[in-house]
């Protein structure tokens, strides 16, 4: 067999399209690194960076790309320039509100209504309820109590008793032992948390002295390990609070409540 060369057998042979190797930026590159001190713990909430001269030393960058490097990171929420003498860059932990922001940009882009985000809550939080009630600790159960406890200290005011509800929420899904679902859980709750604020009044007495005996139910399947029951009962829980919330507003996008 003879292979015939010549330019259509080499244009054959060549792929048809080859995306080109991009090679990162330098002010990439440092605030990758500080992304990554960041997410690690090793930078912390409050933090002050090394003041510029240093970072650049250690980088071996200009100003201006360290600046850059700044300027990337601050768009992300993970740090704040404090201007003046005593300036500098403070470091702020990732957070479910930043996740939030950005998670909602994506969903607005999709046409993403709040009844999605709803629907969505209603699947993921009675599959953590189950999660937990299937293998409970008293530890768990303990903090649980905890954040009921918290509730029922503010039961009577109506600003402050639906932020202490969504803590109840949150803690339920932390505790499931999926941190995967607990982040998806925080991301879910900053939207719908604004989403609350944006269409509803401050609950009246009587809505919270139902939250509270819902989550105090909750936590007794929880404790009788009764994983089918503690997901149903959830799961109608979220359906009714649901249905609720999103009279005439179930339409609204996502980014029409996102700061």
């Amino acid at each position: 067999m003879s292979i015939r060369n010549g330019p259509a057998v080499a244009e054959a042979r060549r792929p048809a399209s080859v995306a080109p190797f991009r090679v990162p930026k330098a002010a990439e590159l440092v605030a990758s690194h500080l992304r990554s001190q960041i997410v690690r713990g090793e930078l912390v909430e409050g933090d002050m960076l090394p003041p510029e001269p240093q970072l650049m030393a250690q980088f071996q960058v200009s100003r201006p790309t360290l600046r850059e490097a700044f300027r990337i990171l601050e768009s992300e929420s993970l740090i704040t320039i404090r201007r003046g003498a005593r300036g500098g860059a403070v470091v702020h932990s990732v957070s479910a509100t930043t996740a939030a922001r950005y998670a909602g940009l994506l969903l607005q882009a999709r046409g993403t209504t709040i009844a999605d985000v709803y629907e969505c809550r209603t699947i993921v939080e009675p599959a953590a309820a189950r999660m937990l009630a299937s293998r409970p600790t008293k530890a768990a159960v303990s903090r649980l109590r905890t954040a009921l406890a918290e509730q029922e200290a503010v039961a009577d005011d109506p600003r402050a008793f639906p932020i202490a509800a969504a803590r109840f929420h949150e803690e339920m899904v932390g505790l499931s032992g999926n941190n995967t679902l607990g982040v998806l859980a925080g991301m879910l709750h900053e939207i719908i948390e604004l989403h609350a604020a944006a269409v509803t009044a401050p609950p009246p007495r009587e809505v919270a002295d139902a939250a509270l005996k819902v989550h105090a139910h909750l936590i007794e399947l929880v404790e009788a390990k009764r994983p089918d029951d503690a997901e149903a009962f959830w799961r109608r829980h979220l359906q009714e609070a649901a249905e609720s919330m999103l009279k005439g507003v179930g339409a609204r996008k996502v980014l029409d409540l996102l700061p």
